[in-house]
């Protein structure tokens, strides 16, 4: 099962995201998490160094494809460095995108990247993609093959607007997914009721509520990561039961 994870800046989509990492590992899952955001933050909330990123990859592929040697396959290279960059974690493995294009054509790189990336993926039974924020990651078609989009949104109209843009721009580019929901992060008992009306009126499937959680806010705050949450974070616990219901469903 592909998750990716959306929504418009500043809302804790790298939150949910490492936090449903942590609960399919608690649930015994092989995970593979995705940071597909430039502004690369997923491995710190999860606790792990990356050192190189697949934009680091593909950056010395261009400068290196004219100048290979005879009988070396540039996407034999490619394949092997893309597996040398994932961060193997004791219970889950990382791969980051990092910087975004710079100059120069990337088409070939990026398309057998993709094909990597999604050969990579068939190896695990749950990956978790922390996409970019807003709209560009559909326009690029870089979650064209997932199963699951989750857009997190705060408790604004605004929130739920990024919601209703994403769902309109995948049925105009043609991209579907077997489920869209949207997930409500730091909610309150003020906020939660109303704008969990506002979505169903405007035809969005709410997956789940995360209420505000003061533990989090205190790690976030200290640049520590989130899997030092207790097991009774409000937050997780409201995370870790989005995950089973997506596993009971078999999203």
């Amino acid at each position: 099962m592909i998750i990716a994870v959306s929504g418009k800046g500043g809302t804790g989509k790298t939150v949910v995201a490492a936090l449903l990492v942590r609960c399919f590992t608690e649930m015994g899952r092989e995970v593979l998490a995705i940071d597909a955001d430039p502004d690369a933050n997923l491995g710190e909330a999860l606790g792990v160094q990356v050192e190189r990123t697949l934009g680091d990859i593909r950056e010395e592929m261009l400068k290196r494809m004219e100048s290979m040697p005879p009988g070396v396959s540039w996407r034999t290279a490619l394949e092997y460095e893309t597996h040398r960059a994932i961060v193997e974690a004791d219970e889950f493995d990382l791969l980051s995108m990092g910087r975004p294009e710079g100059q120069g054509c990337y088409c070939a790189v990026n398309h057998v990247l993709r094909q990597i990336i999604d050969t990579i993926a068939e190896n695990y039974e749950v990956v978790v993609i922390d996409t970019e924020a807003g709209l560009e990651h559909l326009s690029r078609r870089t979650t064209q093959s997932v199963d699951v989009m989750l857009v997190v949104t705060d408790t604004s109209k605004r929130g739920i607007t990024t919601a209703l843009r994403i769902r309109e721009l995948a049925e105009s580019l043609s991209i579907s997914f077997r489920k869209l929901g949207v997930v409500i992060n730091r909610a309150t008992p003020e906020t939660e009721q109303r704008i969990e009306e506002y979505a169903r009126e405007v035809g969005l499937e709410v997956a789940g509520v995360v209420p505000e959680d003061a533990e989090v806010r205190e790690l976030d705050l200290m640049g520590e990561p989130l899997l030092k949450l207790s097991r009774d974070s409000p937050a997780k616990r409201a995370v870790c039961g989005i995950a089973e219901k997506l596993m009971e469903l078999g999203a």
